[in-house]
């Protein structure tokens, strides 16, 4: 295939420049339809696509899917990637954005501390659709809504912006998001780490899962016989009311008993908080427990 271009008076025709192939580079697994099949993958992805910049985000769809991405790191508020287009040498393609401060990322710990089922569904690789509504409560929007959002830089020639390389870069995050959701919070600017520490959570250094809550006397692994629980001091007034840790949780997508499992388990906790009370007489207290289905 030829293109023509006028110059010196006549016509001459070159060769379509063609991506040199490599082996090895990083593959889309999706090679036919959209890239994306989770939700926040697909929001990524769709906001990338409503910016309306047409047959550059298909040549980048299909050099992701052929593997010319060398490689792509992600860290606080940038994307970096080397894409292998028509020249030996790669090009660089990085993309920033801006990061929530301070003050933000105190209002979005503060959002996650009190839903706990929000990092729950992180830690299982998940990510829920209320994590976007507590960034926007913080001003500091979860996705790019604009493209000028994004500040996209490319070494290569073309002048266009958002090129080729830039476009696969960004389809190809948005399909490691599908299998590591927390790229998407290490590009807003904290890593899983530093997200479970604000939440009082913490690493085992041997490499396993996340570890129990520092307040929660049992370790896994362990003989309760071994295990001494710890006593909590200087505690004072009534216990908080039974359902309270449910609500932290939020919504349970399981039944019990055939009723929702946060109904179900308020009932059951109720029921033991009333029996501790009327045991060792510890004022604790309740909830409205009248509408509630019993096991």
């Amino acid at each position: 295939m030829t293109r023509s271009t006028r110059w010196g008076g006549h016509w001459e025709s070159f060769p379509v420049s063609a991506p040199i192939r490599v082996e090895g580079g990083l593959t889309a697994k999706s090679q036919r339809g959209a890239i994306a099949s989770t939700w926040w993958s697909k929001t990524f992805t769709t906001v990338l696509e409503s910016y309306g910049l047409g047959s550059r985000l298909q040549r980048g769809r299909g050099y992701a899917r052929a593997g010319q991405v060398l490689s792509l790191e992600v860290s606080a508020g940038l994307i970096t990637a080397q894409v292998q287009g028509s020249r030996k040498v790669p090009y660089v393609v990085s993309l920033d954005t801006v990061v929530p401060n301070e003050h933000q990322w105190r209002i979005i710990d503060a959002a996650l501390a009190n839903r706990v089922g929000l990092a729950a569904h992180l830690m299982a690789g998940d990510v829920p659709a209320d994590l976007e509504e507590v960034f926007a409560q913080a001003k500091a929007p979860l996705f790019p809504s604009k493209w000028v959002d994004l500040r996209a830089r490319c070494t290569c020639p073309d002048s266009a912006n958002p090129c080729k390389h830039i476009a696969a870069a960004l389809y190809l995050f948005a399909e490691q998001l599908e299998v590591d959701p927390w790229l998407l919070l290490k590009w807003r600017g904290r890593t899983r780490e530093e997200v479970l520490a604000a939440l009082g959570l913490a690493e085992r250094g041997n490499g396993d899962d996340l570890a129990m809550a520092p307040w929660w006397p049992l370790r896994p692994g362990e003989p309760l016989a071994a295990q001494r629980v710890r006593q909590v001091d200087n505690v004072t007034g009534a216990a908080d009311p039974p359902h309270a840790v449910l609500a932290r949780l939020g919504e349970l997508t399981v039944e019990a008993w055939k009723a929702p499992a946060f109904v179900t388990l308020q009932s059951c906790y109720a029921a033991v908080a009333a029996d501790l009370a009327a045991r060792k007489d510890v004022p604790i207290q309740t909830s409205n427990t009248s509408s509630i289905v019993q096991p």
